[in-house]
């Protein structure tokens, strides 16, 4: 009898469940669109007549979970599949010209200044293909009958990165692409290449590439990549790569290199430009190294060679601390070599430049304090000079000072000490007037027989103050190829001189004033010249 009224108890539940299952085979039948479209009406439905489980007993609740959580599931996989296949975004285009839609295979042609905008995704072209079923999109030119030229080529913009080819394909879920004849410019260089696929990251991978800092698209020199990976913003990467100059590959290859793209200092290559000298011959010149020491200095590395012989280097840095000091520094050296060997006219000569400027912020140190204007070049630096060729200023230029000054104050004793370098030349005899050192010593009034602690009336030699100044000058006048040569107790000009004022203010019978002042004054020479001669 129990058994019977179990299964009397079960009877609506179970019939209502096999119905059920009844239904599921039907829908068999049917595509699997209808069958998505059934289940979710079903989970709609069912989430509207949610039934009360609180008058349930144990068995019709635990067949009414197992049901659910069919239909849960079923439903949720329709979704997901639906959003797999799908786009996230309205696709927006437009065409100047016309714009035809073949319902059946889901495709859009457009002509004439086509736009395709699909998110951060911009695509300019002259004709546009659109698989919507499969989210590709196809770009091309038009080839004008008259120049056999493409015009209206595909511009791709994404974000901040923008590319311009002849031929793209592109799919909008993916990102990912496919580009020929690429050109695109990243930080202050430039990339192209005959194929390139783009990851979904943004990454470009290059075949047969080139990368320039020349902004002409066809630049008069490059460096050729058989393969490179380009991370836009960041840097790129090549394996075997060669330099080209006006179309000749030259010897000069490297099996692995990279650029940094970043608006930060960064350290890379400085690639040189090329040309031909008559006296010279063809040369390489201004390329080197860049290196970001730190974000208060660098340095730069450069050199330039002739194929006839000539060489040269050329360092030069920038330096800065905040609120202490600042500068630059440039050193550069030649050798230079005129005509051909064994013959007349050949010559070789060898030459130097030294450019520093410093300054001190006053704020720095209020006791110390240093600056310098240093533009030193021998004679015939700028003669040698390729690039002062170009510039009248810098080749007439006759006369040439430089001048380095050190400052310090002992405020203990009251004492300034200066020292100055200073240099003059004339560029048209190459005569130089050379300063080193300028020496100045001064200490400030003091009284030597006051007492320190006072008792009493002030006697009248404290009133006595001596004060000191000393110059020390050591100087000469010569060639500039001489100065090297010069001989200390020979060549140069040198001498001291001190200067010792004593004073005293003392009053006498309480109305008479009376100052009376002493000065000492000694002048040494270290070198003397004796004169001998007949009348």
């Amino acid at each position: 009898m129990l058994f019977a009224i179990v299964m009397m108890m079960a009877e609506g539940p179970l019939s209502s469940y096999s119905k059920r299952d009844r239904q599921d085979d039907v829908t068999d039948s049917v595509s699997r669109q209808q069958l998505d479209t059934l289940l979710t009406e079903r989970v709609e439905a069912s989430a509207k007549t949610k039934r009360d489980t609180s008058t349930m007993d144990s068995l019709e609740l635990a067949i009414y979970k197992h049901n659910k959580a069919v239909d849960d599931s079923l439903a949720l996989d329709s979704i997901n599949r639906s959003r797999k296949n799908g786009i996230d975004s309205p696709v927006e285009y437009s065409a100047d010209d016309s714009l035809t839609y073949n319902a059946s295979v889901k495709m859009a042609n457009l002509y004439g200044s086509s736009k395709v905008k699909y998110q951060n995704m911009d695509l300019e072209s002259d004709k546009i293909s659109m698989s919507l079923d499969s989210n590709l999109v196809h770009a091309t030119g038009t080839m004008d009958s008259t120049t056999m030229e493409l015009t209206g080529t595909p511009v791709f913009k994404m974000g901040n990165d923008e590319y311009e080819s002849d031929t793209m394909a592109f799919n909008f879920k993916t990102k990912k692409g496919l580009i020929t004849s690429v050109y695109t410019q990243q930080d202050e260089g430039f990339l192209t290449s005959e194929i390139s696929k783009r990851g979904a990251d943004g990454e470009m991978f290059l075949q047969h590439g080139r990368y320039t800092t020349c902004d002409d698209p066809h630049p008069d020199f490059y460096l050729a990549l058989s393969r490179a990976k380009v991370r836009p913003g960041k840097d790129v990467v090549f394996g075997p790569a060669y330099l080209v100059v006006a179309d000749v590959p030259l010897p000069l290859a490297v099996p692995y290199g990279f650029f940094p793209f970043t608006k930060s200092y960064s350290s890379g290559l400085i690639m040189p430009t090329y040309g031909d000298e008559t006296d010279r011959g063809f040369y390489l010149r201004d390329g080197g190294y860049y290196f970001a020491i730190s974000d208060k200095m660098d340095l730069k590395l450069i050199g330039e060679i002739y194929t006839k012989g000539s060489w040269g280097l050329t360092a030069a840095s920038n330096y800065r601390k905040r609120y202490r000091y600042n500068g630059s520094f440039l050193a550069s050296y030649q050798n230079t070599i005129h005509g051909e060997k064994n013959m007349p006219d050949y010559s070789k000569t060898t030459s130097f430049k030294i450019q520093w400027t410093h300054s001190q912020d006053a704020k720095a140190n209020p006791y110390s304090s240093l600056s310098a204007r240093v533009n030193f070049a021998t004679t015939n630096y700028e003669r040698d000079n390729l690039s002062s060729m170009y510039n009248p200023q810098a080749l007439t230029q006759s006369t040439r000072t430089s001048s380095v000054s050190f400052q310090t104050r002992f405020s203990s004793i009251g004492m300034t000490l200066s020292s100055n370098m200073n240099v003059a030349q004339n560029m048209r005899d190459s005569t130089i007037n050379l300063t080193l050192p300028d020496l100045n010593i001064a200490i400030a009034t003091f009284y030597p027989f006051k007492r320190k602690k006072m008792a009493g009336s002030e006697r009248w030699y404290e009133k006595i103050s001596v004060s000191y100044t000393g110059l020390f000058k050591n100087e000469i006048r010569a060639k500039e190829n001489m100065i090297m040569k010069s001989k200390l107790n020979r060549d140069w000009n040198n001498g001291m001189q001190h200067t010792i004022p004593i004073k005293g203010n003392f009053t006498l019978f309480n109305y008479v004033n009376i100052t009376p002042s002493f000065n000492f004054t000694d002048r040494t020479y270290l070198r003397k010249v004796h004169r001998d001669g007949f009348l």
